[in-house]
């Protein structure tokens, strides 16, 4: 195994169990907008994506700026006031970065939110200085481009080889492939690890705490999912 040094997450089924919410909140935007639902594996399916590419995935002919705008500010409303009350972190999570951090990791976040929504969730939770660096769609390409990866190095001074990219999504694992980097395929978030198998990542895992394990070189107390993929 690779001498990890930087631990980079997906943040949204990821790190926090909020994907109820982001499917209400597309659904919520799209009533205020007059358009018509996706269901819910059209919805899952753009989880990772900035708002914008979101948008235009689920919605390919909508081209009227004011609408595209309204709904954009109406997601993210929604969506903020539900944070009021900070999703739930999963299983093992908290427990999991804090030792991750004892143990030296650099620790950081890239995903498709917006700063303004990340922020607000970070706040939330009392986080906002606890990652050495985030990334949000909105100040740099979506994913599966992998630029924010590549700020993160950056700004860690960390080559790819000793970083990894934790997420739920398709997107998340392009894009380590495409930064050059080995990745981690979530099953418990928006996709089945079925889909996820497809984009090749070093490890998969079904609970947050088998890679905390598996990091620490201990593969006793692994799932027979995560032995068979790694």
């Amino acid at each position: 195994m690779r001498d990890y040094r930087l631990l980079i997450f997906d943040w949204d089924g990821t790190l926090v169990d909020s994907i109820a919410r982001i499917v209400e909140s597309m659904r919520v935007a799209a009533d205020v907008c007059g358009l018509p639902w996706r269901d819910d594996v059209a919805i899952k399916g753009i989880i990772g994506l900035g708002l914008p590419e979101a948008i235009a995935t689920l919605y390919p002919d909508l081209d009227d700026v004011r609408l595209i705008d309204g709904f954009r500010r109406s997601y993210g409303d929604h969506y903020n006031a539900l944070e009021s009350q900070p999703s739930s972190l999963f299983e093992g999570v908290a427990e999991a970065l804090e030792d991750f951090r004892a143990q030296g990791y650099r620790l950081a976040v890239a995903t498709g939110k917006s700063r303004r929504g990340l922020d607000h969730v970070l706040a939330g939770r009392g986080w906002l200085e606890y990652f050495d660096v985030t990334r949000c769609a909105d100040e740099t390409a979506s994913k599966p481009d992998p630029l924010m990866l590549r700020e993160i190095l950056v700004h860690c001074g960390v080559v790819a080889e000793q970083a990894l990219m934790v997420g739920d999504s398709p997107f998340d694992l392009r894009m380590a492939h495409r930064a050059g980097m080995d990745s981690v395929a979530v099953g418990y978030g928006a996709q089945p690890l079925a889909e996820l198998l497809k984009e090749s990542p070093k490890l998969a895992i079904e609970r947050f705490e088998e890679l905390r394990h598996w990091l620490s070189g201990d593969r006793s107390r692994q799932s027979l999912e995560v032995e068979l993929y790694v």
